[in-house]
């Protein structure tokens, strides 16, 4: 994680997420692609990884089925249309379009693996 002010600690503050993967490289170079997150490689040899804000971090594991929905992670992002387009272009799928939680400006996804997000626009 970055030096300085990150991560904040706070009691309660989401701070690792373990996210199902069934080819690890494609789950880490997906999230590189469209979010900017950065990928650690760890002495033991798995795969880590930083949000783009450095505030959250975790993993890829291979032995848990993709999450589907139950509880949803957003995922904030600057332009949800230019993130809904390197979603599809990167072997994601768009599963619910913009407009669906108005006012709200957010949309749902399932990434290489299957998990389902969603990404929400300020």
């Amino acid at each position: 994680m970055e030096q300085g002010n990150h991560p904040t600690f706070a009691n309660g503050k989401v701070c690792y997420i373990e996210i199902p993967a069934i080819d690890i490289s494609v789950s880490a170079a997906f999230y590189k692609t469209v979010f900017d997150w950065h990928i650690r490689h760890r002495s033991d040899g798995s795969v880590a990884f930083d949000d783009g804000a450095s505030e959250v971090s975790g993993t890829w594991v291979t032995d848990r089925k993709p999450a589907k929905i139950g509880i949803l992670i957003h995922l904030m992002v600057d332009d949800i249309h230019v993130t809904m387009a390197l979603i599809t272009a990167n072997g994601g799928k768009i599963t619910q379009p913009v407009g669906m939680d108005a006012p709200e400006i957010t949309a749902r996804f399932s990434d290489p693996a299957g998990n389902i997000f969603g990404i929400f626009q300020q």
